[in-house]
């Protein structure tokens, strides 16, 4: 062959996208799986015009296909195929189907569609289709290269979404960012890390996704497949304190302990409150009236170091991260138009030293903000230092009792947004006071050689304060009483950091500015001249203590569809499911607009709410700086 040059690649090679991006260090973690359908001979009833009619529970979807019709087939466990690599010259290949396995689907399907049980099969097709290991396309600017952009792993559903994706990849390429009207956070490539490409990990949780298809998506359900691999280094330790583990990107991660005795598990999965509800609620009120520790070693931790660091910092983030040494900011990164790219904390370590923090999820995403603004100029260093030290978060208004008990540092002189090195047992750890659960507390960034020492040292000494251990539920619960935001869940490119009410984190008098400042600006001058904003993210709470809110409900003012929830749990404290919502309105959304009757649909069902712009538990922040 010979080659050929372009300023601009896109990858759209189907089940061999992985194979391609390989050859230049790009990670497409898809895999080719056996998918199935069969024609049945011509059908005088058939009507061209019918829809797509699927059933879940056979796993079906059965639609007109010239004279006949095609019975497309999915299983309950997925079927991968050619894990190490597919040939080149498989175009438009078939596979022998695997009747034994695919006997009852279609006896299933037929039976859905009793007529085709009297008339022939044309053709029983098999034949790979690519899919991916959350079940999301693979769509985006590579994070390895740039200028080289992905549209594959479309699950089945290509010609279906091939329009809307051509024209999404058309405007982030044309852009040089993803577009701001559709929100990219669940199918962007860069949320894949590069252990998702490793082929025992894609023939068994593509297998389950694949799986997935027409299965009902439970709250609290957690992938099965591929666990136990990327753990805490106290996993162990949090083990025997009954924790229930689920999937965090990869890593094990406690969302709840179960009592002493109990097998901690899920009896069955629903949309009401599970059976363990009431250690959730425990957890949540241990951190409202006491201690709790949390496990968050899963976090995004990156030292940013050079000489140019925290110049190269501060310009990326809408707060002055520059300052003070010994000082940690909690502030947005956003991109020229002024749309929220990340949501992070920066600790100024000392002049050439910082450590940035991050979600899980944006693990990635982060990183490559930071890459891509880097020039040849910078003396500037980045490094991921995510597996290199536990995180430990000790919450709550009895935290800094139980933290004083254990380490020489005075922490009655340690102020919000403090951070220092301190000494625990015969360890030593970064000390920083923040909280994302809205109390008193710390969070603890322990090299791993230390982590079970400190740890130990710290549920020892933790007995005599009735140190409670608390999973991701209480967290998401405890963030979401308080308002907090979430990147990827509640907010996203989508979103202006006005109209998340984050504006508190723009700095406008730092000296050289921050990406996105004069957007800012201009829709701040804009919402002036308006008299306020019209789009606006407001918290939910729901009236009823019954129901419970999970994501997508639909909100309704004066008995107008108006929005549906972005992120939700059950507030312990507050009374009643919580979420946020973002709200968008012909005027500008004050007080007044808020003065209305509001509900939430659940299951059909009109269910009163309040709404408020300001967090509904300490609005005035007095608790996290006692």
């Amino acid at each position: 062959g010979h080659e050929i040059e372009a300023n601009v690649v896109v990858n759209c090679a189907g089940m061999w996208a992985r194979q391609f991006g390989e050859k230049c260090g790009v990670n497409v973690p898809l895999q080719a799986a056996e998918h199935y359908y069969l024609i049945t001979d011509a059908m005088k009833e058939v009507d061209p015009s019918w829809p797509v009619v699927e059933d879940s529970s056979k796993c079906v979807y059965i639609r007109p296909e010239g004279a006949g019709l095609m019975l497309g087939l999915f299983e309950r466990t997925g079927a991968p195929w050619m894990v190490d690599g597919i040939p080149q010259n498989f175009n438009f290949g078939e596979i022998e189907p695997d009747w034994d396995r695919m006997g009852e689907y279609l006896e299933d399907a037929m039976k859905r569609v009793p007529l085709t049980l009297e008339v022939g099969a044309k053709k029983f097709f098999c034949g790979p289709e690519s899919f991916t290991p959350d079940g999301g396309p693979i769509i985006g600017e590579a994070p390895e290269l740039q200028n080289y952009y992905v549209a594959a792993g479309m699950n089945s559903i290509g010609i279906l979404t091939g329009g809307g994706v051509g024209k999404l990849l058309a405007e982030w390429i044309l852009g040089k960012q993803a577009p701001s009207d559709i929100d990219v956070t669940g199918i962007n490539i860069n949320r894949f890390h590069s252990y998702q490409r490793n082929p025992s990990y894609r023939e068994n949780r593509v297998g389950e996704t694949l799986g997935e298809t027409y299965k009902i998506h439970y709250p609290d359900h957690s992938p099965h497949t591929c666990r136990n691999a990327k753990q805490s280094v106290l996993h162990d330790r949090l083990k025997k304190q009954n924790a229930y583990f689920r999937d965090v990107s990869g890593w094990e991660s406690p969302a709840w302990y179960a009592p002493s005795g109990e097998e901690p598990r899920i009896h069955q999965q629903h949309f009401g409150k599970q059976s363990f509800f009431p250690y959730w609620r425990d957890e949540h009120i241990a951190c409202r009236e006491n201690v709790v520790l949390f496990d968050m070693s899963f976090m995004s931790k990156f030292l940013v170091t050079g000489e140019d660091a925290g110049r190269f910092l501060n310009y990326l983030s809408t707060a002055n991260v520059d300052n003070e040494c010994g000082k940690i900011t909690y502030t947005q990164w956003l991109n020229d138009r002024g749309f929220l790219e990340a949501d992070l904390t920066v600790t100024k370590l000392d002049e050439t030293n910082f450590l940035v923090v991050a979600t899980d999820t944006m693990h990635n995403h982060v990183l490559n903000l930071m890459k891509k603004r880097v020039t040849s100029k910078d003396h500037i260093f980045i490094s991921d230092v995510t597996g290199a030290y536990t995180q430990i978060n000790i919450q709550g208004p009895n935290s800094r009792n139980l933290l004083q008990s254990i380490t020489s540092h005075d922490l009655t002189t340690f102020p919000f947004r403090s951070a220092a090195e301190i000494d625990i047992g015969y360890g030593r750890c970064l000390c920083t006071r923040i909280t994302y659960v809205g109390e008193l507390g710390y969070e603890l960034f322990i090299p791993n050689e230390f982590a079970q020492h400190i740890y130990d040292k710290i549920v020892a000494d933790g007995n005599s304060f009735g140190l409670k251990h608390a999973g991701l539920r209480a967290l998401g619960s405890l963030r979401l009483e308080k308002g907090y935001r979430d990147y990827g869940h509640d907010i996203d490119n989508t979103d202006t950091i006005l109209e998340c009410g984050l504006g508190f984190t723009c700095d406008f008098d730092k000296d050289d500015g921050f990406v996105g400042e004069k957007s800012v600006l201009a829709q701040k001058k804009i919402a002036k001249q308006n008299g306020g904003f019209k789009k606006r993210m407001v918290q939910v709470l729901l009236t009823d203590p019954h129901h419970m809110l999970h994501h997508g409900e639909v909100v309704w003012r004066n008995g107008e569809c108006i929005s549906d929830i972005r992120s939700a749990s059950f507030g312990h404290t507050l009374g009643g499911a919580v979420g946020l919502t973002m709200l968008e309105a012909s005027v500008p959304i004050k007080k007044d607009y808020l003065d209305a009757e509001w509900t939430v649909e659940i299951e059909n069902n009109h269910v009163p709410c309040k709404v408020s712009l300001a967090p509904m538990y300490d609005p005035k922040n007095l608790k996290i700086r006692v």
